[in-house]
């Protein structure tokens, strides 16, 4: 049998054994994962996630597996329900849901697969607890280095094809020094803050996270009478206060209805934009952008004279994306903002602008990888925020914990703007942020910015860690003559297929999808949707491969190696 190594069962991990079980040809697959929790993933595990914080992902936009997140809540029984914190008439496809609850979702999904794949006739070993220590490439197979998380010999195993998909990646102890965090993960170490003044750095769903998980700590969110959401600290709670910051010091918006599945785009089509890839590779941005600005037009006009778009570059279209709410106060336009998302979403009312927004990020991804150095600069330092900030909407209820935090006087906002330090005194918990407008001081401090891109170098396997094992990814760029020559941009170096390009002579049946290291030239990857993308294209590469990997063992198969073979099985289990 074909030997795959899936390294991590969240949810890329999972949608990747989705589409491996379909093969005709039995397989023999081997899981690897950290925690004793196999199938729960990272970003929605209860040891990291307090039970709080939300998801921003609701139930219709996840790509099913054996059920959709709704079908299996409401085959849940009452009791089990109540243990997760939702009532029955709470359940809805655009309904959104703690993290937990996801992972708990995602971990039957995952044994159901298992026990779907194991039937079909493939072998599937899952093996929790266990860290992968190195990846070794071999001409013929890779080498995996493992040890349980109890401790004990090290083992190693050989594999056809090894998956990375190993997620997230955090820092096991976050407290770096006294009341300094680098991150709002595990909440359990964010939850022991005192009744302090903490400092959040990051206004995105990652700091919105942070600041309910210490919240929660200090006080608790009741509903009145009315049904607003209010927040009551405790007693002891009375120096309690929380202060969220970024550059520009705006809150993220409020979830907006829309049509899903997306509706078809007119101008900013994926065709256009290959085509544009193939004719204008040298100011392949430019181009872009015209497509972005004419599908913007076309579908709102009013918006668009609004915010000048006939006058705006790459360089100023955030600008004039973000004025209208820079100029307002943050916690005037939040609430303002909440009250249009809910009625729209009652009266199933789409804001054309915002709609168009979120459907050309997919598009304008495909692009990406293409940009020149240069480009590749501008695109990340100017253009990609507007994107950013149109898809990673947040939960009508987060909003309104930052609204019933800020009434009863315990959340402010402050823009830092770009020229501002971050300090952390010796003898002396938290840090001081040095801004144009003054210190501000924190007794605690979480560094609430989200995950950041990684390279190579940063891989925690000592093999891939080597010169030239793995290579950077890199983009094209012009010398003073003309010439082209090409400069590294960090990440990891990938095919179509999330295969790193390696010398020849070793195996090149590695896959990372690993987030982090992916980021540099597909900036939109996070998120459980762009999980099910990259599963699902490794599984299929896999597949296709069968017949080549079959016969380097000496063994004749058929195999079905359609890459439209690979969907959702239509048999569960209970």
């Amino acid at each position: 049998m074909i030997r795959v190594a899936i390294i991590g069962s969240g949810p890329t991990g999972i949608y990747t054994l989705q589409g491996l079980i379909v093969a005709a040809q039995p397989l023999s697959i081997t899981v690897f994962e950290e925690t004793p929790d196999a199938g729960k993933g990272t970003p929605y595990h209860p040891a990291v996630n307090d039970r709080a914080m939300l998801a921003n992902i609701a139930s219709i936009e996840l790509p099913p597996i054996c059920q959709s997140l709704v079908e299996w809540l409401r085959a849940e029984p009452i009791e089990r329900l109540e243990e997760l914190g939702i009532g029955s008439d709470d359940i809805g496809e655009r309904e959104f849901y703690p993290r937990v609850v996801l992972g708990e979702y995602f971990a039957a999904q995952f044994w159901m697969l298992v026990r779907q794949g194991m039937a079909a006739g493939h072998s599937i070993d899952v093996k929790a607890s266990h860290r992968i220590l190195d990846i070794k490439l071999n001409q013929k197979d890779i080498v995996l280095t493992f040890q349980r998380r109890s401790g004990g010999d090290e083992g190693t195993a050989s594999f056809d094809h090894v998956v990375m998909a190993t997620g997230h990646d955090w820092p096991e102890d976050t407290e770096i020094s006294p009341g300094y965090f680098s991150s709002p993960w595990p909440a359990a170490a964010i939850k022991r803050i005192g009744s302090v003044a903490v400092g959040v750095l990051g206004t995105s769903l990652s700091g919105i996270d942070a600041v309910v998980s210490v919240a929660t700590g200090h006080g608790m969110f009741l509903r009145d009478d009315a049904g607003t959401l209010t927040y009551e600290p405790h007693p002891a709670a009375e120096a309690f206060h929380l202060t969220m910051m970024s550059r520009k010091g705006l809150l993220p918006e409020a979830d907006f209805y829309c049509p899903i599945p997306y509706a078809p785009l007119a101008v900013c089509t994926e065709e256009a934009v290959r085509r544009l890839i193939s004719e204008k590779p040298d100011r392949l941005l430019d181009e872009v952008f015209e497509l972005f600005r004419h599908e913007l037009v076309d579908a709102d006009p009013e918006y668009t004279a609004g915010v000048g778009l006939a006058f705006a570059t790459v360089e100023d279209v955030a600008d004039r994306y973000f004025r209208a709410r820079q100029e307002a106060k943050p916690f005037v336009w939040a609430a303002r903002n909440l009250a249009e998302a809910k009625l729209n979403k009652a009266k199933r009312i789409t804001v054309a602008w915002r709609y168009a927004i979120l459907r050309m990020h997919e598009v304008i991804a495909v692009a990406v990888p293409h940009f020149n150095a240069d480009d590749l600069k501008r695109f990340h330092k100017y253009f990609k925020t507007v994107f950013v900030d149109d898809y990673a909407t947040v939960p009508h209820e987060s909003v309104e914990r930052l609204l019933a935090l800020h009434r009863a006087g315990r959340l402010d906002v402050v823009a830092l703007d770009d020229d501002y330090e971050i300090r952390r005194e010796p003898g002396e918990r938290g840090a001081v942020v040095k801004a144009a407008n003054g210190d501000l001081r924190f007794g605690a401090f979480i560094d609430a910015t989200g995950q950041h891109a990684l390279s190579a170098s940063d891989l925690p396997f000592p093999s891939l860690r080597k010169a030239d094992a793995l290579k950077e990814a890199q983009a094209k760029t012009a010398t003073i003559e003309g010439d082209q020559s090409f400069k590294r941009t960090g990440g990891i170096d990938i095919d179509d297929d999330f295969r790193p390009r390696v010398d020849p002579g070793v195996s090149n049946k590695l896959y990372c999808v690993s987030v982090p290291f992916l980021l540099h030239k597909l900036p939109f990857v996070q998120g459980i949707t762009s999980a099910h993308e990259m599963g699902r294209k490794v599984a299929s590469a896999i597949i296709v491969s069968l017949s080549g990997d079959l016969l380097s063992h000496g063994i004749q198969a058929t195999v079905n190696a359609s890459p439209t073979a690979i969907e959702a099985p239509s048999d569960t289990f209970a």
